[in-house]
């Protein structure tokens, strides 16, 4: 691959995330994200590269086996670019839960209410 891609490119592709989620749980030899991603293996390889270069995959040789792994660091990116958006989605869950709260509270004022007026 001639230019790096971003974080961004490179998750954008469905079948690189199928590989990445078939690697979130540990090492896994080619024909096991082959098998965990459905795709072919030569599909699997040429996106392993891509991964793999772009600094998502590790490989470690082991015997005859090539072992994939995912590297934290890209994902540390990820997280970095996403926090000011989940200060600003988590305030607005702050906000819709409060308001919530709320509507609760009035609803059981209300029964109360009702409750006492049905009971005189």
């Amino acid at each position: 691959m001639g230019m790096q891609l971003d974080v961004f490119q490179v998750l954008a592709d469905p079948t690189r995330r199928r590989i990445v989620e078939a690697l979130r749980h540990g090492e896994q030899q080619v024909g096991d994200v082959v098998e965990k991603a459905g795709v072919h293996q030569s599909g699997v390889s040429r996106h392993l590269r891509i991964l793999s270069e772009s600094g998502f995959v590790s490989m470690r040789p082991d015997g005859q086996r090539r072992l994939y792994a995912l590297r934290p660091e890209p994902f540390r990116e990820l997280e970095g670019w996403l926090t000011p958006y989940r200060e600003l989605w988590e305030a607005r869950l702050d906000r819709f839960g409060a308001a919530l709260e709320k509507k609760q509270q009035q609803q059981q004022q209300t029964r109360r209410v009702n409750d006492r007026s049905q009971r005189k």
